[in-house]
């Protein structure tokens, strides 16, 4: 790549303790790049590292070996300054709030004045106008993760980190939440880095595609998806987009026992 990644591992491992006893390479000689703007997919078997990257990305665990930049500096800087975003796959909305208190909750966690015309924007932004007084409890599933990607988005991250945001959803609300979160981004232009098991979610929604290899995870294969924007449902009928599916569909093949090994972060 000719610009500066927003996001660069390079030769990074990461070893964990097993429960049992003894250590467990997750990562090993993971080379990774995401230029700002950029929308990038983390495919590959269950247990390979995906969620680990994320993590390190974020600034909740450090690398064994090698190196974790984020917009030239170190992840914890960029999240200490509230410039990072995470959504996951439980929305994790706090269930005495309504929509508009749990969206801007991260003015009041970083010390900063809240910007309710940036929360009523947001709300906009997600399709949940005329629900800012519902509580979480009175939203679909799929209402509830829209919530999360504003929270995600209201301070402004210079980078979103999403893990799995749709995976409890069913199949005709996840299509949906995928072409709302295309909206989204097409509308902020953060840098993405989203994990996934799903690939046709992936080539939908990301600019590269990056397969990971069995544990211990590393990138084997970074794909760049050649469909144009914005992207519409009958795309995922085109014979060109099951052609690039059923190969990426190949890097999700797990090994045995790949899950069954418990594991802790070693410092």
């Amino acid at each position: 790549m000719t610009a500066v990644p927003a996001i660069q591992l390079a030769d990074v491992g990461k070893v964990f303790a097993a429960d049992a006893g003894g250590t467990v390479t997750a990562l090993a000689n993971v080379d990774l790049e995401v230029v700002a703007g950029e929308f990038v997919a983390l495919i590959g078997p269950s247990g390979c590292g995906k969620s680990t990257i994320l993590r390190l990305v974020a600034g909740l665990d450090q690398p064994s070996e090698g190196s974790v930049v984020v917009h030239g500096g170190k992840p914890e800087t960029l999240s200490r300054a509230h410039k990072l975003g995470f959504a996951f796959q439980d929305a994790a909305l706090l269930p005495w709030l309504d929509v508009r208190d749990n969206v801007a909750m991260p003015f009041r966690l970083a010390g900063a004045e809240e910007n309710m015309d940036r929360v009523a924007a947001l709300i906009d932004l997600v399709g949940l106008t005329g629900f800012e007084r519902a509580r979480p409890e009175e939203l679909s599933g799929g209402m509830r993760q829209r919530v999360a990607i504003a929270r995600a988005l209201v301070l402004e991250p210079e980078v979103l980190l999403l893990d799995e945001p749709f995976g409890a959803l069913d199949a005709v609300t996840r299509r949906q939440m995928n072409l709302e979160l295309q909206r989204i981004w097409s509308a902020t232009r953060t840098t993405t880095l989203l994990v996934t098991h799903a690939v046709d979610e992936a080539l939908f929604l990301a600019d590269r595609v990056l397969i990971m290899s069995p544990r211990p995870g590393h990138v084997v294969e970074a794909v760049p998806v050649p469909f144009s924007r914005p992207r519409a449902p009958a795309l995922l009928r085109e014979a060109d987009f099951h052609a690039l599916e059923d190969k990426l569909t190949e890097a999700l093949i797990p090994e045995a026992n790949d899950d069954t090994i418990s594991m802790q972060p070693i410092a």
